[in-house]
């Protein structure tokens, strides 16, 4: 196949593909950074986890959102001592494109003060490190946002 034969198969293959299909192709990655013990910047983290999850699903976008917890951010995702676990829970029934990370790291310093083992939520995921996968997330293309 020659260059302007390779050139025409591919223009006409684009072509094929419609604005509405080049927009159901279309997916967006978001990690939102928790580091407060704080129930307002919890409550703000996930309620912008819904907001643009609720955003992209109305425009027939995709959207993967992770929530990445480290220091006293933790909190959030301890099932003894968030005081947003209701919510989170019902992210794990009605927005499954929003996955909820804990700092590996954080947790061992936590066990270690408080000597016992520290109890997470349902459907929380350990990373290593909350800001080394930040890091990673970044290098892929995602956006970080820390509300």
């Amino acid at each position: 196949m020659n260059r302007r034969t390779v050139v025409g198969v591919i223009a006409a293959g684009l072509t094929l593909l419609s604005p509405t299909a080049w927009a159901e192709a279309k997916s967006h990655r978001l990690a939102l950074q928790i580091s407060d013990n704080s129930p307002e910047k919890m409550n703000a983290v996930l309620n912008v986890a819904a907001n643009v999850s609720r955003y992209y699903a109305g425009k027939g976008e995709e959207v993967e959102i992770e929530v990445v917890a480290f220091n006293a951010g933790l909190h959030m995702l301890r099932s003894d001592t968030s005081p947003v676990k209701d919510r989170v829970a019902g992210f794990g029934k009605s927005m499954t494109n929003v996955s909820f990370k804990a700092c590996g790291n954080t947790m061992a310093s936590m066990a270690k003060r408080e000597g016992r083992e520290i109890p997470l939520l349902p459907n929380t995921d350990v990373v290593e490190a909350g800001v080394t996968r930040l890091i990673e997330l970044s290098e892929k293309g995602w956006t970080i946002v820390r509300p």
